[in-house]
């Protein structure tokens, strides 16, 4: 065999060698890559006063992460993640307390919530008749 043909059987071998594990992971079905440790969750909620989102100018926001472990600026972030994960992130399914006494006064709040759920996409609106109706839904998600 000539010199050159051998030194290019030479590098054919060692790059199938080398490179072949590398390219059979790349190949791989793409469902097959381990699963993360757990599903991200984060979220940003925020309120306005007004009657919807496109027309309100947030007045407060916080963050809220429910994984691995409770954070963010939510003033009572493990109660309102430990809620959110009761209602499995359905934010309609957070009932209000009967307790609680809130006068008729219109004055709308809108709520939004935007972010991730146990890696899923959230996107959630919803309007109250005044800040003491939104706190009472719930115990502490919409209490900030």
């Amino acid at each position: 065999m000539p010199n050159t043909a051998r030194w290019a059987a030479t590098l054919t071998l060692t790059a199938t060698a080398v490179c072949g594990p590398l390219a059979g992971s790349a190949l791989a079905a793409p469902g097959s890559a381990p699963a993360a440790l757990y599903a991200p969750s984060a979220l940003v909620l925020t309120m306005g006063h007004g009657y919807s989102a496109a027309t309100v100018t947030p007045e407060r926001a916080v963050t809220l992460n429910c994984a691995p472990t409770a954070s963010g600026t939510h003033p009572a972030a493990v109660d309102a993640c430990a809620e959110l994960r009761a209602s499995d992130g359905d934010f309609d399914a957070l009932e209000a307390r009967g307790e609680v006494m809130c006068t008729k006064q219109f004055d709308p709040v809108v709520v939004t919530v935007d972010g991730v759920w146990q890696g899923k996409r959230v996107s959630y609106e919803r309007t109250f008749a005044n800040e003491c109706v939104k706190n009472s839904y719930g115990m502490t998600v919409f209490t900030f």
